[in-house]
């Protein structure tokens, strides 16, 4: 008897094959001596579409809300239904004895092989592969203890609760404001809070107002003080008068005194260990990433070079039991450019502490830190290779003594003034050397502005000494708004509010990205008109954080079997009530923020302007019409023969034709665009269509000659 493997993608069934021994390949699936590994392309089962329940509902009715079946349906994703379908077979097999589920060890790829095992009938027993790293041990020590099926039924339920609360919510309240104001509005559970912190933010810039202020400095040497006292502890004067007075003041006074000096020796410990949104913020950070670009990224180091561990990790810390894991995880990354960190760590026992190992803070996952796979780093794009070396630093720094300086701190009189001061000598750089080359990037660039630098080198100093050399400045400047959000700061954001896990966030930017409420402006993240308008549409419980950071709780709980699932799905479809009526009884009106001049052809309404994946679209106001257009017109290769620019291409009732609107010349187009790559391509087939039937030579030229005549005169 066999056992039949489940795999969440097709490059890692293959290498569960491998390692299996299963070297039969077939279409849908491979097969050894005691497996069959097939996989599931992400999803093969979703949740039903509302017309699925009924026809009616595939026109969208605000009088149809809510819609809350009271058992919801599975359905196969369409374009994956050939892989399904083989599966179902597979699983009729009377030599299958088993079923080990190996989709990837989180709540989402529970879901992804229970609903597979659902909608396929699968009554036989089932086991759990639980693995963080897809290394060829990884997978035979998991094959070698894997866990009883019924286990994670509490991970199922909750997993279920997830994806049936979001349909509800997310479903009801886009059909209903889309109903409402007649236009593509999309909110949801996570989403619509995540907007709202941004639109808090956007009304604090908007309502700022710059402030002059003035600060005093004294320059002695070799260092630099900043003026303080009681009353301006950070330093700031925005009475001009008063800060020139002072200034004048002092001005007077021939010596400074050391009021008081304080040496303190200080250190610094190792960052944790990454997990999932540590890494997409330093990610983007240090390198400009997305968050859904590290989390591609990562997928393939883990998948495809199975140089990294399971990346949709929520812990920062290791588990007890990989302890004995650590030196070969570190011999492995013994190459250059580590090996100069490694050898003296490989030297003596590793100094492993609660700063690294600790169970209590590992739940299903532990942090995500290098496998014990030797890295060939030249097969790796510039993308990975950042990212890896992101990973492998953070790893080794783990293991690095901590960052020892002593920090002086010096306070100075001047006449009846304290200008205060700090110097750093570094005793031990410690982990600190891993990020030399990009130390200061993580630095407060508007502290630097208001503060001397603080790693300035001090002279030898004694209290009560004189110094006699000194110059003041006076420093004016502004106050400045809060920053608009980085990827990075967005994502600390719905971490510290709950919204969200690692493995969603990334989305939810995304999905707030393409949906057109906000855009991305350099390197920061912002609402756009229609994002600001959404906000106020939403039913204000829905824009608040603590409603999802309750929910993620609960599911939480219920993951744990502490919770109880049929209890929350049914608050859940209480607030879809509330809500659906909320909007109903609303009175807010929405305005489109993008319409253009230009007038749909079809329908006579205002075009609106929105951004795609292929530029720029003009899409008609009323969602009910689907005429669109691209906003601005394609080029041709053609040039104009006046100005020599690449002419439009446009379509009249004539046919295609080339414009060059600043000379106003035209002219008609063939079938091909005139000219480019078509027309080159279309020559490139007859020469070879003709090359097939005659021989080289001059009857070729001769033959080529024909045809292109005749293809012109066609």
């Amino acid at each position: 008897m066999k056992s039949l493997v489940l795999a969440e993608k097709p490059s890692v069934a293959k290498e569960i094959a491998r390692v299996l021994g299963c070297h039969q390949k077939h279409k849908h699936y491979m097969e050894g001596p005691g497996y069959v590994v097939t996989w599931a392309l992400g999803h093969l089962v979703t949740l039903a579409e509302p017309e699925e329940y009924d026809p009616k509902y595939k026109s969208w009715n605000l009088d149809d809300l809510p819609l809350l079946p009271s058992r919801m349906k599975l359905k196969i994703i369409r374009e994956t239904t050939p892989q399904f379908k083989a599966i179902a077979q597979l699983a009729k097999r009377s030599d299958l004895e088993q079923l080990i589920i190996a989709t990837d060890a989180g709540r989402e790829g529970e879901l992804v092989a229970r609903w597979i095992m659902e909608m396929v009938h699968w009554k036989k027993p089932f086991k759990r592969l639980w693995i963080s790293s897809q290394t060829d041990k990884a997978i035979r020590d998991g094959f070698a203890s894997l866990k009883p099926g019924q286990s994670y039924d509490p991970l199922y339920r909750s997993a279920v609760c997830r994806a049936e609360a979001d349909w509800l919510i997310g479903l009801n309240i886009t059909r209903a404001l889309t109903c409402k104001h007649n236009a593509q509005l999309a909110a949801g559970r996570v989403q619509t809070p995540t907007l709202a912190a941004m639109m808090d933010r956007e009304r604090e810039i908007k309502s700022f107002q710059a402030k002059d202020y003035w600060m005093l400095r004294a320059q002695f040497g070799s260092f630099q003080a900043v003026w303080r006292s009681q009353a301006h502890p950070d330093g700031r004067l925005f009475d001009k008068a008063a800060a020139d007075a002072l200034l004048e003041r002092l001005n007077k006074v021939r010596s400074a005194k050391v009021a008081q000096l304080k040496v303190a020796e200080k250190s610094e410990p190792h960052p944790l260990a990454y997990d999932l949104t540590e890494l997409q913020r330093d990610a983007n950070k240090r390198h400009g990433f997305t968050a859904k670009q590290t989390s591609n990224v990562l997928q393939r180091l883990y998948e495809q070079h199975k140089l990294v561990t399971y990346p949709r990790t929520d812990s920062r810390y290791l588990s007890s039991d990989m302890v004995s894991t650590l030196p070969d995880r570190l011999k492995a990354l013994n190459v250059q450019p580590y090996a100069a960190w490694i050898k003296p760590l490989l030297a003596k026992p590793l100094p492993v502490s609660k700063h690294v190992v600790d169970d209590s803070k590992v739940s299903d996952h532990h942090a995500i830190i290098p496998t014990d796979e030797r890295p060939q780093l030249h097969n790796l794009t510039a993308e990975e290779r950042k990212l890896y070396d992101l990973i492998v630093r953070r790893f080794i720094a783990l293991f690095s003594p901590a960052f020892r300086y002593d920090e002086t701190s010096v306070t100075l009189e001047v006449g009846g003034e304290h200008f205060h001061a700090k110097g750093r000598i570094v005793k031990e750089a410690g982990w600190k050397a891993l990020y030399e080359a990009s130390a200061g990037a993580d630095e407060d660039d508007d502290a630097a502005e208001d503060e001397p630098a603080s790693r300035q080198t001090l002279p030898p100093l004694q209290p009560g000494m004189e110094l006699k050399e000194f110059r003041l400045s006076q420093h004016k400047q502004t106050t400045k708004p809060p920053g608009r959000y980085t990827e990075a700061a967005l994502l600390s954001v719905m971490e510290k509010h709950n919204l969200g896990t690692p493995a969603t966030r990334a989305d939810i930017i995304e999905k707030l990205l393409q949906t057109d409420t906000i855009e991305r402006r350099m390197n920061t993240l912002q609402p756009t008109g229609k994002g600001a308008q959404l906000i106020e549409l939403v039913v204000p419980e829905l824009r608040t954080p603590e409603l999802t950071a309750a929910w993620e709780q609960e599911l939480e709980r219920i993951s744990k079997g502490k919770g109880d699932a049929g209890k929350f799905m049914e608050s859940i479809r209480k607030q879809t009530e509330a809500i659906v009526r909320e909007v109903k009884v609303s009175e807010a009106e929405y305005k489109p923020h993008n319409l253009t001049h230009s007038r749909c052809p079809e329908c006579g309404k205002p075009l609106q302007e929105i951004k795609s994946k292929r530029g720029k679209l003009l899409v008609c106001s009323d969602r009910e019409c689907a005429y669109k257009r691209a906003a601005e017109p394609a080029l041709s290769n053609k040039r104009c023969p006046q100005c020599h620019k690449r002419m439009e291409i446009h379509t009249g009732k004539a046919g295609k034709y080339a414009q060059c609107r600043p000379c106003n010349v035209v002219e008609m187009l063939g079938e091909s665009g005139g000219g480019g790559r078509a027309a080159k391509r279309q020559q490139a087939q007859l020469a070879k269509q003709y090359s097939d039937n005659v021989s080289l030579g001059s009857s070729l030229e001769e033959a080529l000659k024909a045809a292109m005549a005749k293809h012109k005169k066609d």
